[in-house]
Order: structure tokens, then C-alpha cells, then sequence
């Protein structure tokens, strides 16, 4: 039984995240509509457009956006930054869905918040027909909205990590996940996210957010590394990537036929 499209409005998605389901996705890199609508007809649960480590900006996004339509996979969108102007134009393109990086306190993961939300609970500006709204055809879109917004903030520095039960105790913050790589390079492990060390703040970091009732998530491309952290509980969880998979194909491809 083929599943129902995605529909970005109402919110399924976060429905599902915030009740606890296991959401298993992949991380899309090659900025590319082809590449993005294969990973669609694989059947994530999700997939995170990458717009800090991968060649996207809000006119690559779009055409992405236009592939999954036909797919039960949320698209998931992480910024370049947590900039209010550039959350605004990602918006408006059509994302509902957030994943910002590089969160290392409550006032950060507060004003993420703010900038994904219309006046008075954000500070979301305004236009009137945009693709998020499909040009003005959803009928009080404006009055609901700001009800469908899905914010999740990544852990990725020894300061997030100080902050993390403040962050997780946030409104408007749906999901903590944590940024393995960057955590590791930040514990002076770089490269190697399953140093024992980086491990144990990770836990850490598992027990402070759903202390606070909040799903956590993580990057795992490792299977192991990925069915570890399901056990601890980690609901949100990606597990591979486009480019990864294209590069770990086409490489073994190669050696098959080499003497």
C-alpha cells in the first residue's frame, strides 16, 4: 500500500515527533531536485535539506520541495545559520519543519522560535501570498499557522551542552538533537564521535531532553552507531545521506571491475 503524499499543512510530521514515533531519515546534500526525489521514493520518514555544509539556498530548496510533493517524506530544512531574515525566506518557500544549527542557549533557541512564528507569539514578518501559504488559497492560514511550525535545535558544543536543560524546557522547541561531529571536535575528539568521552555527554545530553519531555535525535550514518542510540532512546534519528550513498556506490562500482 503506497502511503498518502506528505502534507506539509497540517503538520504530520511534527504530530509524530512530538508523539514519541520512530522517525528514521536521511540527510540530502547534492542540492539537486533528481537526487532529492529518489530519496523520496526510498521512503524516509524525513529528509533534512542542508543548507550549512552543501551548496543550497532558498532558489535550490524550492525545486526540492517541488520533488518530495509527491512523497510521504517530510522535508526537514536546516539553515545556514539561525538567522531570523534567512529562517523568514525559507519559510515563505514553503518549510515547516527546522532543524537549527549550532544552538548554545536559550535566548538562541528562543529567537528561532520567535522567527518562525507570526506576530504576537514570533516575529515572522509578513506577506500575504507566498508559497507556504500555496499563494493565498489556505483558508486561515494565518490565524493557525504558527501551530504547525516544528523547531528542533541541535547540541553541538560544549556550551549547548551546559545549556541543554534550559533549551529543552524552551516552548516552541519540539526536538533536541545533537550534532555528533561537531561535539566531538568541540571535546577535543575530532573524527571521532564514538570516543567514550563523546559518547557519555551525548547520553548526557538523551537523559536532559526527555527529562523535559522532549524528543531527541541524532546523526548516526554508522549502523551500529545509529541502532545504539535508538536503544537510548533517540526517536529522530538519520542515517545515512545522498552524497554518502552515491560515493560508498559508485566507489565499490569502480573496484568490482578493477584487476
Amino acid at each position: 500500500m503506497t502511503a498518502a503524499p506528505y502534507q506539509s499543512f497540517p503538520n504530520s510530521f511534527k504530530r509524530d515527533l512530538l508523539a514519541g514515533k520512530k522517525l528514521i531519515g536521511c540527510w540530502s546534500s547534492l542540492a539537486n531536485p533528481i537526487t532529492t526525489e529518489v530519496l523520496g521514493v526510498a521512503g524516509f520518514d524525513w529528509i533534512v535539506l542542508d543548507g550549512e555544509h552543501s551548496p543550497n539556498d532558498v532558489s535550490t530548496f524550492i525545486p526540492q520541495l517541488m520533488a518530495l510533493k509527491d512523497s510521504p517524506t517530510a522535508p526537514v530544512v536546516r539553515p545556514s545559520c539561525n538567522n531570523a531574515v534567512e529562517l523568514k525566506q525559507l519559510l515563505d518557500a514553503g518549510f515547516y519543519n527546522f532543524l537549527i544549527p549550532f544552538v548554545e542557549s536559550a535566548e538562541e533557541a528562543r529567537s528561532a522560535v520567535a522567527a518562525t512564528r507570526y506576530p504576537p507569539q514570533g516575529v515572522r514578518g509578513v506577506s500575504v501570498s507566498q508559497r507556504s501559504n500555496r499563494y493565498g488559497t489556505i483558508p486561515d492560514y494565518f490565524k493557525s499557522v504558527n501551530d504547525h511550525m516544528c523547531v528542533m535545535v541541535q547540541i553541538e558544543s560544549v556550551a549547548g551542552v551546559a545549556a541543554v536543560k534550559e533549551i529543552a524546557a524552551l516552548d516552541g522547541v519540539d526536538c533536541i538533537f545533537v550534532g555528533p561531529s561537531d561535539l566531538a571536535a568541540a571535546l577535543g575528539h575530532l573524527g571521532n564521535p564514538g570516543h567514550p568521552e563523546v559518547q557519555a555527554v551525548i547520553a548526557s545530553v538523551f537523559a536532559d531532553a526527555k527529562a523535559a519531555g522532549k524528543p531527541v535525535g541524532i546523526l548516526a550514518p554508522l549502523e551500529a552507531h545509529a541502532r545504539n542510540y535508538l536503544a537510548m532512546g533517540a526517536t529522530f534519528v538519520g542515517v545515512g545521506s545522498d552524497l554518502g550513498a552515491f560515493r560508498s556506490a559508485t566507489q565499490a562500482l569502480c573496484d568490482r571491475y578493477r584487476d
